[in-house]
């Protein structure tokens, strides 16, 4: 997902984004140790969306602190 997408999501939607990404790394993560993985680039780019929400979850958490 592109992060301009991201940012239309709350904050809720994102924590159960991120959540699915987590278990879908893990599930890849153990067909790359057996040897099942077909792509091995999709590897990448779940931990590069992982990153993504991440970053735009911190973004909001220090735009909320601020404003108070």
């Amino acid at each position: 997902m592109k992060a301009h997408e991201l940012r239309t999501f709350g904050t809720a939607e994102l924590e159960k984004r991120l959540h699915e990404l987590l278990k879908e790394q893990f599930n890849l993560r153990m067909q790359q140790r057996t040897g099942q993985l077909s792509r091995p680039s999709q590897v990448k780019t779940v931990r590069r969306d992982i990153a993504r929400i991440k970053t735009l979850m911190a973004e909001q958490m220090k735009a909320a602190e601020t404003g108070q």
